[in-house]
């Protein structure tokens, strides 16, 4: 299904990017069936992940994380990105958001609503993590979803916000942009919440009043 690449040009984009994938990438563009699978091993969860905490929805997040690939594996011969992981998450957003706004067009529920609770990150080490996590779902899940994407992949993901732009096919200083208002948003959201103000204190995040929603990543994975 792949189309058949030139040696050299072969060559060319496995060492002539900075993309750790484009050996797995140009081999798979050759027929390698098992490079392509390696591919989707590595980034299945990440992808799966994000297009679940923007549908808030497990099926849906499922059809998307496999369209995505199918849709990656499809069009291999005419990837030229500098990293495979930001495009195969381009392909999924907008899958995602195809979604969305089908779900808003038919049920009338506007895209900031949230179907569903969400599932944890991870098992909680504690009562008060636990506490903090939930609030941190409930906060993220009603930010808009451009601004939920934007948080989802730097923040709870850890991207380089290159990566985000490209994955999001937006400027970088759109990335930035998107990131303060979502983090200004958030810390108002988890400070307006009693219950979370007051984890959030105990865990010394708003102590100096200079929270840094960065630490999202460490927050869901201690």
């Amino acid at each position: 299904m792949f189309g058949t690449v030139p040696a050299g040009e072969e060559q060319q984009l496995a060492m002539g990017t900075g993309d750790p994938d484009s050996t797995l990438v140009a081999a798979a563009r050759a027929g390698d069936h098992d490079a392509f699978a390696e591919l989707v091993r590595r980034y299945q969860r990440l992808v799966y992940a994000v297009s679940y905490r923007l549908l808030r929805d497990q099926s849906l997040a499922e059809d998307v994380t496999q369209d995505a690939f199918l849709r990656a594996y499809l069009s291999l011969d005419r990837f030229r990105g500098t990293s495979f992981r930001a495009w195969v998450l381009r392909i999924a957003h907008n899958a995602a958001l195809d979604q969305l706004r089908s779900l808003a067009r038919h049920r009338h529920v506007p895209l900031e609503a949230v179907p569903e609770r969400p599932e944890p990150f991870n098992p909680p080490a504690s009562v008060e993590h636990q506490g903090l996590v939930a609030a941190l779902e409930a906060a993220i899940a009603v930010l808009p979803p451009d601004q939920r994407a934007v948080v989802l992949l730097a923040d709870v993901e850890g991207l380089p916000y290159e990566e985000v732009a490209e994955a999001l096919a937006i400027p970088l200083g759109t990335v930035k942009s998107r990131l303060a208002r979502a983090r200004m948003r958030l810390r108002a959201l988890l400070e307006a919440d009693p219950r979370a103000r007051e984890l959030l204190e105990l865990s010394g995040r708003l102590a100096s009043g200079e929270s840094d929603p960065r630490d999202l990543a460490t927050w869901t994975q201690e």
